[in-house]
């Protein structure tokens, strides 16, 4: 079993793992990029270097709040405007084909793929959930995306909407959530790696039963008109593909497989004996992919994306450097101690930060 896999793996490092590697590469620029604009911040400096605004791709729940702002007014708001934009692009992505972002973007789906291998090293057939443990457990995943939806489009009013959007803690949210893994605390590290040793234990852990955004994904996919397809007259049933499968899907039991928890990963098709048997492909079994094509479909979506935002004025934030420095002393992000030099520091803020910033000096006393 684990030498099958290997060989899939392999036949795929050079077409769905490159997308996801240029996808990692990318996230890594942003990150360090990131870290950089943030550290300079935390010494009361201006930045010498500008903000990335990919780092909003990890703000689904301000993009999602976002999206029902835009829906009320037309207008994409200038606070994260390319969160919104990155999760336009992971929907777009999901209602053509399936999936994809998941096994060809994610960075988790990627950690996940890496922790699946660890796991087939200990458990050589592979462990599989049993079905009345599955099914219940896969409803985690859709009540966490029902309580996010029923919350923003339902609860929140227009009024909270905007005054959350434009909130101090809203514009640094980017911050907040770096701050969060850079000084993370006990807690959320046992978490962390209990939710590791446990996608080690059972594949796909996270990504089965508990991220929301896969489920929000797997139900657009359902619309999607690129599905895995088989061919009953070809087809051997030799279950090869079932066997293969990551997300235990019996594609040999289906024509098209419409399932939500489907990647569009291509690996049932690469191990299949029958040539033209399974493709990922139109109705009809029209027009079909290869996972070369689905990761240049990927990189379209995105990078095309974001350069048609750059020349519409909607990627950038209209945060400057300086409210950004404002902002952090407000929401006590600053460490007085590491202040490379007050004066400069005090004549950077504006006069209702100066009187906080003086507070918190008194406090530290």
């Amino acid at each position: 079993m684990i030498k099958k896999f290997n060989l899939i793996s392999a036949k795929f490092c050079c077409t769905r793992n490159f997308s996801q590697i240029i996808f990692l590469i990318t996230i890594i620029v942003i990150g360090y990029k990131f870290y950089s604009f943030t550290a300079q911040l935390e010494t009361g400096i201006i930045p010498d270097i500008d903000r990335p605004p990919g780092v909003e791709g990890f703000l689904p729940i301000s993009a999602l709040i976002s999206l029902k702002y835009f829906f009320q007014t037309g207008i994409v708001n200038d606070i994260h405007p390319s969160g919104l934009l990155i999760f336009l692009f992971i929907l777009a992505l999901s209602l053509l084909i399936k999936k994809s972002f998941c096994s060809y973007v994610c960075p988790i789906g990627f950690l996940s793929e890496i922790l699946v291998k660890i796991h087939l090293q200990l458990f050589k057939r592979g462990l599989r959930v049993n079905h009345f443990i599955d099914y219940p457990l896969r409803l985690i995943k859709y009540g966490l995306l029902i309580f996010f939806i029923y919350t923003i489009f339902f609860k929140m009013s227009h009024f909270v909407i905007k005054q959350f959007l434009f909130s101090s803690y809203n514009k640094l949210a980017d911050i907040k959530m770096l701050l969060f893994f850079s000084d993370i605390t006990l807690t959320a590290t046992i978490i962390i790696l209990s939710l590791i040793v446990l996608s080690i234990s059972i594949r796909n852990f996270w990504c089965r039963y508990l991220c929301p955004y896969g489920a929000l994904l797997g139900l657009l996919s359902f619309w999607s008109p690129f599905k895995i397809r088989r061919q009953e007259k070809t087809c051997v049933s030799c279950g090869k593909c079932d066997r293969v499968c990551p997300s235990s899907i019996n594609v040999s039991q289906t024509v098209n497989v419409i399932s939500d928890e489907c990647f569009a990963c291509g690996k049932c098709v690469d191990v299949c004996p029958e040539r033209g048997t399974l493709a990922l492909a139109l109705p009809g079994n029209k027009f079909r992919l290869k996972p070369v094509a689905v990761g240049i479909v990927a990189i379209f979506i995105f990078s095309g994306g974001s350069f048609l935002a750059r020349q519409s004025g909607n990627w950038q934030n209209k945060i400057s450097k300086t409210d950004y420095l404002n902002y952090m002393v407000e929401n006590r992000l600053i460490d007085i101690h590491r202040i490379h030099d007050l004066n400069i520091f005090i004549g950077h803020l504006d006069q209702r930060r100066k009187r906080v910033f003086m507070r918190q000096m008194q406090e530290k006393r």
